[in-house]
């Protein structure tokens, strides 16, 4: 059976540098970061003195107060990027096609604040206080739901859980279910919003987190001196679209998505396997699926963390699978930008790397000042890059060995 082509029709973000993708795009292009002090939980509680927060934000620009107070803020934010990625798109969601139209959004962690806010509750009042939204705002797959539920979308509806790997899981099960003919249409992609007491506490507790206090160079992936991640929050969301289903209606085309690749590592629960071979495996099975040969790539945003194991592997990674061309490919992290949004970071970098293809720009990793001799490729340092870009891959690569990557190319 012939694969069913499938394309990306609209966008739609909230993330540390401007609450739609436009804006996103842009200071990401400019190199303006969205990293600043940490204000949503108390930092003088934790080593980690910054993070890559969502600015502004108001849910009742697109859903009532009362609907608001029954989403944790992971969910308003998926429900914020779909109703713009729709809006994007063009797409009708109507009684006769929203059976055909479906939802994979997917959380890393869901719920958390909720969790926190009303554990307090049950302990200083007991569990006569504690909200009867409680467990619907905590589960991870209720933005999903509650996407579903605004847009009328009443085709496939799940939830990827993969750690930092979910968007992209996301976006590539999502594609595979319009790929197979289960749908015309799907809403896709991460949302995350983890900036809250516990999940400071456990990624400091673990060291993952940079202890830099200067938000200006807290995040430089593929930096010899980078010294962890930055917590981020927001989601990123893509309207993929069977390719006639598109075509008929005149939908506006950013790129085509050709390429799926999940592994696993089979080795630590937070730790990459050595010489990231999971991620290799995964990069191999998107360039295979999409039809491509490695040297047809031309840019790779990568999961660039800022952390020493990942960054380092991740360049064995693609040196494993590109042989010469990897000297050739531009490389960026816009991590070092957006901050690290779990799975979010995925949704957000499928958008990015579509836009590069578009505009044919490709964003910097900015804070790159000293050279490792064990990440030594073309990372697109400190400043944007004009070049034409026919195919992109977006790697994302999860604790618990999720290994993720995605491929787009320009639309003929």
């Amino acid at each position: 059976m012939d694969k069913r082509r499938v394309v990306v029709t609209g966008v739609g973000a909230v993330t540390p540098l401007g609450n739609d993708a436009e804006t996103t795009w842009n200071n990401l292009i400019t190199g303006v970061s969205g990293i600043g002090p940490l204000t949503r939980v108390n930092a003088d509680d934790f080593p980690a003195k910054v993070a890559a927060e969502v600015k502004e934000f108001d849910p009742t620009d697109f859903m009532e107060k009362k609907d608001a107070r029954k989403m944790d803020r992971f969910a308003q934010f998926a429900v914020a990027a779909s109703i713009m990625a729709v809006k994007d798109s063009g797409l009708d969601i109507n009684e006769e096609n929203s059976e055909q139209v479906g939802v994979w959004i997917g959380s890393g962690i869901g719920g958390m604040e909720t969790f926190e806010n009303q554990y307090q509750n049950f302990l200083n009042k007991g569990y006569r206080r504690v909200s009867p939204f409680f467990v619907p705002m905590l589960i991870p797959d209720m933005a999903a739901g509650q996407v579903s539920i605004t847009l009328g979308a009443r085709g496939v509806n799940s939830c990827t859980v993969t750690a930092c790997a979910t968007g992209t899981n996301s976006i590539g099960d999502a594609f595979k279910v319009i790929q197979r003919g289960d749908a015309l249409a799907m809403v896709t992609g991460g949302a995350e919003a983890p900036i809250t007491n516990m999940s400071v506490a456990g990624f400091c507790a673990n060291t993952a987190l940079s202890t830099n206090p200067d938000p200006k160079t807290a995040c430089r992936p593929f930096d010899a001196d980078r010294d962890g991640f930055i917590l981020g929050e927001g989601a990123g969301i893509v309207v993929l679209e069977e390719l006639e289903h598109a075509l008929a209606r005149g939908a506006h085309i950013y790129a085509e998505i050709v390429g799926y690749g999940s592994t696993g590592d089979a080795y630590h629960i937070t730790a990459p396997a050595p010489g990231g071979e999971g991620g290799a495996r995964a990069m191999k099975m998107a360039i295979n699926d999409g039809g491509l040969k490695p040297e047809e790539i031309d840019y790779i945003n990568a999961h660039g963390t800022s952390t020493a194991y990942n960054d380092k592997f991740e360049t064995a990674a693609i040196k494993e699978i590109f042989a010469d061309h990897a000297t050739r490919l531009a490389i960026s992290s816009t991590k070092s930008m957006t901050g690290h949004l779990l799975g979010a970071a995925g949704g957000i970098e499928a958008i990015i790397s579509v836009l590069s293809i578009k505009e044919g720009i490709i964003p910097p990793t900015i804070n790159y000042v000293t050279s490792d001799p064990e990440c030594d490729l073309d990372y697109v340092p400190n400043e944007a890059r004009k070049q034409d870009v026919t195919a992109a891959m977006s790697n994302s690569l999860g604790f618990g060995g999720h290994n993720a990557t995605i491929v787009f190319k320009k639309y003929n």
